[in-house]
């Protein structure tokens, strides 16, 4: 189903001449993959690509496709399509992201596209954030008590996220710890993505919220929809 959902979001949106943003994870690299097979099969040309992380920059290296920093003249900060993932989409559109760790660079992606296109399976449909699957926050890791303890006083379980396969935290393309915070109460997205955006040392949370993105749902017979957002 990852593959479909990452084919069916490149065949339906991508166009030649196109500044693509790429985004993260199991799905997500599944566009990457019909990117690079669509440029060599020359049914698209002339796209200007951005890597939301130091992952899919490697399997676009893989690949042979050429990445750019938002920074650099052939972008200028503007992106006119991102394909990413999500752990979570609530119905009226607003996402929980992050579990790849690379939650502030797909953020700013998003920020800065004009169209915003999200793959995921109906599991990650679900009726309210953050519950279910822990929020990820990139926070300095100068603030970790700080955060740990003002998360704590909010009600969440937080804890700082882990490396697999090596000693200590996980760090990400910034130099930042993840602390990932499960609530166990539901909470209005925009009110909770304000409240955690005024901890110090907060640089950034995986509430994505208000974006209303085109979101593609696959289901487990292989068939794929696209969600009608609420209001």
């Amino acid at each position: 189903m990852k593959k479909l959902l990452g084919f069916h979001a490149v065949d339906h949106n991508v166009e030649s001449g196109m500044r693509i943003g790429l985004g993260t994870g199991s799905t997500a690299v599944w566009a990457v993959k019909r990117v690079a097979e669509h440029l060599s099969e020359g049914k698209l040309s002339n796209l200007t690509l951005f890597a939301t992380s130091s992952q899919t920059e490697a399997a676009c290296d893989e690949l042979g496709l050429s990445t750019y920093s938002l920074n650099d003249p052939r972008i200028a900060g503007v992106l006119d399509l991102t394909i990413d993932g999500a752990d979570e989409i609530d119905p009226a559109g607003n996402l929980t992201k992050g579990g790849g760790g690379a939650l502030l660079r797909e953020k700013i992606a998003a920020y800065c596209s004009r169209r915003y296109v999200i793959v995921g399976d109906d599991s990650k449909l679900v009726q309210s954030l953050g519950v279910s699957f822990a929020l990820p926050l990139e926070v300095v890791p100068l603030a970790r008590r700080v955060v740990l303890e003002a998360l704590r006083g909010m009600g969440a379980e937080a804890t700082v996220r882990e490396a697999v396969r090596k000693m200590g935290h996980v760090i990400t393309d910034n130099g930042n710890i993840i602390i990932d915070a499960r609530f166990r109460e539901q909470h209005d997205p925009g009110e909770l993505e304000r409240r955690l955006d005024s901890i110090p040392g907060v640089v950034e949370t995986g509430l994505f919220v208000g974006m209303k993105p085109v979101v593609y749902l696959g289901a487990g017979d292989g068939s794929i929809r696209e969600l009608q957002l609420s209001e």
